[in-house]
């Protein structure tokens, strides 16, 4: 009983003395106690701090992402050192906002061949893909798409056609402007190829059929590695059709399309037969044979 008393009394007093636990080290209790608390306290407004800061990184983060996003909308077709030289960045840090948005289907990668020789590594341009145009909004796309087919419900299909080379129109001057001047079919391939790029078609231009016996064989094909009107060229194909036509004209020789975009192509593809620049003469040469032929007394 005396024994219960004690420790009812004063526990800590009765386990100190038979612990041999020296009472200045009790008096520490309540510091101790003090210290505990307030280090606990500083421990969470730490991992306070520190969630803010991850936050904070995190929203810095993706700002900075979609400004890059917004860049390649506004440039693209563009390169990686294009980007960091507009927006600042090191090469490092757009290489790896880009890598992020690739990954996330929100841009896409178009390798493009060297435009003087067709040799070498191809760059890698960066364009926006569906699920970009998605994701910063591409209502436009629906808005063009209904009008055109209102156009073509009342005026029928030859109004969207109307529509189709009055947007081309333009375009059609100022390449051909550029030109004026420029001799050869290749020649004026290769040009009209960097005017597509400068208006954001990802154009290039490479030689094929080089080994054949004939240089009426020999060609060219002009590609698109990218189509700004791509959506839309697949619900209206006119587009297509007006486009191969300008081309057509401002080459100076009749040209095929191999492939489109809008068709589900990986490039458009015009098929260019610069060989045919001697045909006129072989032409001329065959109507005046036939001439003598039907001159020739019976």
């Amino acid at each position: 009983m005396s024994i219960a008393v004690r420790i009812n009394r004063d526990p800590v007093a009765w386990w100190a003395s038979s612990h041999l636990v020296s009472p200045s080290l009790l008096d520490l209790e309540q510091k101790f106690t003090h210290d505990c608390v307030v280090y606990s306290s500083n421990l969470d407004s730490a991992n306070s701090s520190t969630a803010e800061t991850v936050g904070a990184v995190g929203d810095t983060e993706e700002r900075t992402r979609d400004r890059v996003l917004y860049a390649v909308l506004e440039d693209g077709p563009v390169s990686a050192a294009e980007l960091g030289n507009k927006l600042g960045f090191t090469p490092a840090a757009v290489r790896r906002h880009l890598d992020a948005l690739s990954k996330s289907g929100l841009v896409e990668v178009k390798l493009v061949a060297n435009q003087k020789t067709g040799a070498g590594r191809p760059s890698r341009r960066y364009v926006l893909s569906h699920r970009g145009q998605a994701k910063l909004g591409n209502d436009y796309l629906e808005i063009a798409t209904d009008a055109l087919k209102m156009l073509g419900n009342a005026a029928g299909d030859e109004a969207i056609r109307t529509f189709a080379k009055n947007r081309f129109a333009e375009m059609e001057t100022r390449y051909a402007k550029a030109l004026i001047g420029v001799e050869g079919l290749e020649a004026r391939a290769e040009v009209l190829s960097n005017l597509l790029s400068a208006d954001g078609f990802v154009g290039y231009s490479r030689k094929v059929d080089t080994k054949v016996a004939t240089a009426l064989m020999h060609s060219v094909q002009l590609c698109q590695g990218h189509c700004p009107i791509q959506d839309l060229a697949r619900e209206f194909p006119v587009f297509c059709d007006i486009e191969t036509e300008m081309f057509a004209r401002l080459i100076g020789v009749d040209v095929r399309r191999l492939s489109t975009l809008a068709g589900g192509g990986h490039v458009c593809t015009t098929h260019i037969p610069v060989g045919r620049e001697k045909a006129p003469m072989r032409a001329e040469k065959r109507t005046r044979i036939q001439f003598t032929k039907q001159e020739r007394p019976r």
